[in-house]
């Protein structure tokens, strides 16, 4: 059973959230509100924010900008994990892990099917490490979302969690989370439309 190590020091980090969706903007984007509610909540930061259409190589484009800047050392990704011809988020991310995370999307579905039993097969949550940054894909409900943060990322992602967690692997040994902070506020990039033009949020 996983506990918190009460003399080891929170550490955090800086996270991405991406929503994969062909008709959300954010004001309709709940997913990503409450993936952004609780990651701050929790004492990390929200880095940037973004939604893109269900489109391998926009799904693709964004998350390998976001893999290499320093400040960003997790993606949420919400959307397009479904078995629909438009839903490719796995099909976008897999080709990039460096490692996949295979114990995510198994107790992501273990977790699941007690509120949506056999329906959770139909679940292709994935997860895996890009050049040292996390980058965790569930669906795009709320309820899905909370599942996974609750259930599984917000031990994962915090630095006292024994007896093991991610941040160690994100985080060079020795480094100052401080100092990893963005200096701005968050941003919410503009709407990538279907024509690959750009909107205001």
């Amino acid at each position: 059973m996983a506990h918190v190590h009460a003399h080891t020091p929170f550490a955090p980090l800086g996270i991405a959230v991406l929503t994969v969706s062909d008709t959300r903007g954010f004001d309709e984007d709940g997913s990503g509100d409450l993936l952004s509610a609780r990651l701050t909540d929790a004492g990390h930061a929200l880095v940037e924010r973004r939604i893109v259409p269900d489109d391998i190589y926009r799904i693709r484009a964004v998350v390998s900008k976001w893999v290499i800047r320093d400040d960003i050392q997790v993606v949420l990704v919400n959307g397009g994990t479904g078995f629909t011809l438009r839903d490719t988020t796995p099909e976008a991310l897999t080709p990039l892990f460096d490692k996949a995370i295979d114990g995510y999307g198994e107790l992501f579905r273990q977790l699941s099917y007690q509120s949506i039993g056999t329906s959770t097969v139909q679940s292709r949550a994935v997860a895996g490490v890009i050049d040292r940054t996390l980058v965790f894909a569930m669906p795009g409900s709320p309820k899905a979302c909370a599942t996974a943060w609750d259930g599984i990322l917000a031990e994962q992602l915090d630095a006292r969690t024994r007896p093991c967690n991610f941040v160690a692997m994100v985080l060079p040994q020795g480094a100052s989370c401080a100092s990893r902070q963005p200096d701005t506020a968050p941003r919410e990039a503009p709407i990538e439309t279907e024509s690959g033009a750009e909107v205001d949020a």
